[in-house]
């Protein structure tokens, strides 16, 4: 029976996740084997940067699909959101599994919530998204970057390095840090990053034997739902760190039916002064996705983007 050799970062959230994977797989193919092959990447490497200014998303995979194309491992385990929105040629998303709470989350000092914190309180965020609506919706907010694990994380606000800090809910569940959290935060303030509480799991497009395993463990309407979150984020941008927000869901009530899917996508200036929402349905991902991307742009969102792409180039 083959042994699959499994890629994956090598935080403790990263390593949580693959080997929740690879226990799901085991059940689904209980012959199989698989060996974890960690990698350390360079968005793990700089960590005194912000992230819009070294690269963004692709710097938590670039090494990770080094290694698919290199033939050191089959698969890989990816927080979806961290996924560029344009795959190298070569590789597919083989799997996504049931997504989890894809929501924001706040975890504050003294369990306050976002309206309880005190006039100028300072937040951590490492993102242009999160830090972009808390702005728009609390402009007397003092917002500072914070990049490390989840663990660094929450030890900075411990020591008093910040009023609260704002992480994604999933990351917290898997490694059992939800006790900590002060507030989740409603779509309607922090809409998700695109794909937020999803995995992705990625492989080589010729590799049949490993899609056919991986196919078993594909969740459908959640593939319909992040497929649509990111033909609208590969519309408007790419790769790089932007204020953009988008989540779906899906109307399965009609199940011999196509599904309706709901998608809500936002770009906002990294101020949270101009915020362009547009929500929209429809039955094909894609074409949904690029439907709310063409509204949000012709609005203005494009002038915004091109303007927070000049300055992280700068």
């Amino acid at each position: 029976m083959k042994k699959w050799m499994v890629g994956t970062r090598r935080s403790n959230l990263a390593l949580t996740q693959t080997n929740w994977v690879i226990g799901q797989l085991k059940q689904l193919e209980q012959e199989a084997t698989f060996e974890l092959h960690e990698i350390v990447t360079k968005g793990d490497r700089i960590l005194d940067v912000t992230l819009s200014k070294v690269g963004g998303k692709g710097l938590f995979v670039k090494e990770i699909e080094q290694s698919l194309f290199d033939g050191e491992t089959d698969f890989a385990v990816h927080s979806l959101k961290d996924m560029p929105a344009e795959l190298p040629e070569g590789l597919v998303i083989g799997a996504i599994p049931k997504r989890v709470d894809p929501r924001d989350v706040l975890l504050s000092k003294n369990g306050l919530t976002l309206d309880q914190l005190p006039q100028g309180a300072l937040i951590g965020t490492s993102s242009l998204r999160r830090s972009a609506q808390l702005l728009a919706y609390r402009p007397d907010l003092q917002i500072e970057s914070i990049r490390g694990n989840i663990d660094t994380r929450i030890r900075k606000l411990q020591e008093g390095n910040f009023d609260a800090i704002v992480l994604a809910a999933a990351g917290l569940e898997r490694v059992n840090w939800e006790g900590e959290i002060s507030q989740f935060l409603p779509v309607e303030i922090s809409l998700p990053a695109v794909g937020q509480g999803a995995l992705a799991i990625e492989c080589r497009s010729d590799d049949e034997e490993t899609l056919r395993l991986l196919a078993k463990f594909d969740h459908l309407p959640t593939r319909l739902a992040v497929t649509a979150e990111r033909s609208f984020l590969h519309r408007l941008e790419g790769g790089c760190q932007v204020p953009i927000g988008a989540y779906a869901t899906l109307d399965e009530a009609a199940a011999d039916e196509q599904p309706v899917i709901t998608l809500t996508g936002l770009v906002a200036s990294p101020d949270g002064k101009q915020v362009f929402k547009k929500t929209a349905q429809g039955t094909d991902p894609v074409a949904l996705g690029l439907e709310v991307a063409e509204a949000i742009a012709a609005e203005g969102a494009a002038d915004v983007l091109a303007q927070v792409k000049k300055e992280n180039q700068a």
